[in-house]
């Protein structure tokens, strides 16, 4: 199922003509098969971004939103603090993960990023730096994965965004697992009480055991 996402875009100086990070991440969004839902641009002022992403977080069309610029510790950087305050739960491993990524292309200036993430009304919101290269590492490294179509199904996400995780990355199997098999399975990933169980490959298509949450 396509997922309709929102990109917004912080910054006092770029427009939609020179928003190269924007049509890095648009792009990304196609090409994957999802819906870009909206796209806008606001300046670095806490009450305008937070009322861009506040009326997504209302849409019911937007699924995800993800922006980029102000994560910076400049004066003007403020998007960390405009949009966590709107967290119901923080996504602390996008961060982590995140990080990670960015240390093997740009060694520790990494630190100087505040990149963040986190669920706001079901609404997954991820909160990505200025540059091109790291929407890019961002997508490509963690983003791309999380619809659970490309690799694996993210239960979580699955359950925030109300939808089945058959309708995101593949049918179910119709046989109920045995009482008490959880083979495969760990903590968040464990069957649910109708023991219903996809059938879902990974990158190198093998078969991958993920519970199923029940409908």
């Amino acid at each position: 199922v396509p997922l309709g996402i929102a990109v917004l875009t912080v910054s006092d100086s770029r427009s939609l003509d020179d928003d190269k990070s924007g049509d890095t991440l648009a792009g990304r969004i196609d090409k994957a098969g999802h819906r870009l839902a909206d796209r806008a641009i606001a300046r670095d002022d806490v009450a305008a971004i937070r009322a861009i992403v506040g009326r997504w977080i209302d849409d019911e069309t937007v699924d995800v939103v993800i922006t980029t610029g102000g994560t910076g510790f400049t004066g003007r950087d403020v998007t960390p603090e405009a949009i966590e305050p709107l967290f119901e739960k923080r996504a602390d491993g996008f961060s982590t993960v995140f990080h990670r990524i960015s240390y093997d292309k740009i060694g520790l200036s990494t630190i100087q990023s505040r990149a963040t993430a986190g669920v706001a009304g079901g609404t997954y919101i991820f909160v990505l730096p200025g540059s091109p290269g790291a929407c890019k590492d961002a997508w490509d490294g963690i983003l791309v994965h999380q619809d659970g179509r490309i690799a694996y199904v993210n239960p979580a996400l699955a359950r925030l965004l109300g939808r089945p995780p058959a309708d995101l990355c593949g049918t179910p199997v119709g046989d109920l697992a045995p009482p008490g098999d959880q083979d495969g399975l760990s903590g968040i990933d464990r069957a649910g009480p109708d023991g219903r169980r996809l059938n879902l490959r990974d990158a190198a298509g093998g078969p991958v055991p993920v519970a199923a949450i029940t409908r």
